[in-house]
């Protein structure tokens, strides 16, 4: 595990509080993994994948809220924020459910203004991984490979901010996961993609 100075991570295990975590969409089982024992609670999408994807992250202990940018987007942000209000962790995947790759959406932005809950940046990267042809290069983890943890700055979302800087709040936790990844791929030798 690495993290940016006066970064403190969230270990594996650890009981997560009233926080929103961000990573992009390649790295779902990984993360899946990682956070089995958090009771964290993931935004998935509407549609026929996301009810399989629904159900694989059911086993692993999480609960879902369905919704994402493209459909239902209203109805996720609320189910995340009674989350978030009642002291549980809310999951995005920030440039899911279709891209582009590395692009936050303004979700986890507007969730975080409504609640006042920071948001944590990190990026879970196996040293061994297949990666599929998909428009995220989703990761599928070699057996008994090395995984990187990587955590960013914590973004903060003060809940009286004006409409016209949430792009900027937007760009901020984009960097935070970019950095994330960044660092996970030098800290493991890696060139990145």
């Amino acid at each position: 595990m690495i993290a940016e100075e006066g970064v403190v991570p969230v270990r594996e295990g650890q009981k997560a509080g009233p926080e929103i975590y961000c990573f992009w969409h390649q790295c779902v089982l990984p993360c899946a993994f990682y956070f089995r024992a958090s009771r964290a609670v993931i935004l998935i999408s509407q549609s026929f994948d996301g009810e399989l994807i629904t159900r694989i992250l059911r086993l692993f202990g999480f609960d879902a809220v369905r919704g994402s940018s493209s459909r239902g987007a209203r109805e996720g942000l609320l189910g995340l924020a009674e989350v978030v209000e009642s002291g549980h962790t809310a999951i995005f995947t920030a440039d899911g459910p279709r891209g582009p790759i590395y692009q936050t959406k303004m979700g986890p932005i507007k969730l975080a203004q409504m609640t006042g809950a920071p948001i944590g940046a990190f990026h879970l990267e196996p040293k061994r991984a297949r990666t599929m042809r998909s428009w995220d290069k989703f990761l599928v983890p070699m057996p008994f490979t090395r995984i990187c943890v990587s955590w960013a700055q914590w973004t903060k979302v003060p809940i009286d901010l004006p409409a016209e800087q949430f792009e900027a709040k937007r760009r901020e936790l984009n960097g935070a996961i970019e950095s994330a990844r960044l660092r996970a791929y030098a800290h493991l030798g890696k060139a990145a993609l």
